[in-house]
């Protein structure tokens, strides 16, 4: 039996307005244009996507399942400006066949340079999905898949089951990302690997038509995940929950597909759908896999150089996480959250200069007509974040 195992990332992040060196506004955010995004992708994915999946939930009599995360900064605004989006997801958990999978709150790069940071966002993470869903977390996925060794061993020690990251050929070498491992030294944290692939024929080249295999069937489709029999156990399908009805248009036929695919999946008898958990307590675990290096889902290295591959990037993150400290001493609640949402991820890979084959991918909803601008308009608001520390720093006689 081959199960699928859909995982869908679900996040838009708080886009800064514009900021000169002379503005002295604690008001960072385009609540103008974050408000109008939010609205066009809510409209075109999440709203009938979750329809679409509710759908399948009752048409299959909750054989059919998949796994969500949501980060803190999309349903920050979803409860501001469009609540029915909320709405819809709690729908879906009420079916008891969707998985919430815990991440950083806010999106963020906080493993790489604070750990205290880091399991806070978790945490805040996992009490807004208990919150908001009813539902604790035990599986993480660490932001757009980031992972390594270190990684794994925290996760492992802050409580959760398992964990799920890319599934690059340069790590698994002949092994297959069909499989459930572990990472080394840990006892009991399981590690699922996305096969990119078949995730991708999805995500990237379902509306291509000068793909050899367009137009993707549901019945070509489950046939290649038939064949996962006899050497997996897994179909993991990890991908941007924007795939449906952004990235990949409705005129393409993506709801459609999305729609029959579970009926093609269930045809033979043999393969169905599991979320993470279930996968791990179903297939045991085949062995470890090493990954010393910091891998990701991102472009077509799979590193971290889509957020640290300039020095305008690492000078951002440095120092944005050098003012931690003096941040949250002020005990400013405002002055904080402010600082978390600069953390998420997005900030920094406006800044990225790695225009060639994933050109296209870094100006996906990009504010700026440059990374220098969007350099230059962080380091800005930085400035005056440097200001508000100060002014809450009791006076000196």
């Amino acid at each position: 039996m081959a199960s699928v195992v859909f995982y869908f990332q679900v996040h838009q992040p708080y886009r800064l307005r514009r900021y000169s060196i002379f503005d002295t506004s604690e008001n960072y955010f385009d609540d103008y244009s974050n408000e109008q995004i939010l609205r066009k992708v809510a409209e075109k994915c999440y709203l009938p996507t979750n329809r679409l999946m509710l759908d399948l939930i009752r048409k299959h009599q909750g054989r059919f399942r998949i796994c969500y995360s949501i980060t803190g900064t999309i349903l920050e605004q979803s409860q501001q400006w469009m609540p029915e989006v909320v709405d819809s997801f709690k729908a879906l958990a009420d079916t008891g066949c969707v998985e919430f999978i815990a991440e950083t709150y806010f999106h963020s790069l906080a493993f790489l340079y604070d750990r205290d940071e880091f399991r806070r966002q978790a945490k805040m993470h996992c009490q807004l999905m208990q919150d908001l869903f009813g539902y604790s977390p035990k599986v993480f996925r660490n932001t757009e898949l980031t992972y390594n060794n270190q990684v794994g061993k925290l996760v492992e020690d802050m409580g959760f089951n398992a964990i799920l990251t890319e599934g690059a050929d340069f790590v698994l070498g002949y092994r297959s990302p069909n499989f459930i491992y572990h990472p080394p030294a840990c006892k009991k944290l399981k590690l699922m690997m996305k096969n990119y692939r078949l995730s991708d024929d999805i995500a990237f080249r379902f509306g291509n038509r000068a793909w050899a295999e367009w137009p993707l069937t549901t019945e070509k489709f489950a046939g290649w995940v038939d064949q996962i029999n006899g050497c997996g156990y897994t179909c993991n399908l990890f991908m941007d929950y924007e795939t449906f009805g952004e990235h990949q248009w409705a005129d393409t036929g993506i709801f459609d597909f999305m729609y029959h695919l579970p009926d093609a999946i269930f045809a033979g008898g043999k393969n169905d759908f599991l979320t993470v958990s279930q996968a791990i307590a179903r297939y045991p675990d085949v062995g470890e896999v090493d990954v010393p290096h910091m891998i990701s889902w991102a472009d077509t290295e799979r590193d971290l150089s889509a957020w640290l591959g300039n020095s305008m990037q690492s000078n951002a993150l440095t120092d944005v996480y050098e003012l931690a400290s003096q941040v949250l001493a002020t005990k400013n609640k405002r002055l904080i959250h402010d600082w978390q949402k600069l953390q998420t991820s997005d900030h920094f890979y406006y800044m990225c200069t790695k225009y060639f084959s994933d050109g296209d991918v870094h100006k996906y909803f990009n504010p700026y007509e440059s990374p220098y601008d969007a350099y230059i308009n962080y380091m800005n608001i930085l400035d005056n974040v440097r200001a508000r520390i100060a002014q809450c720093q009791p006076a000196t006689v």
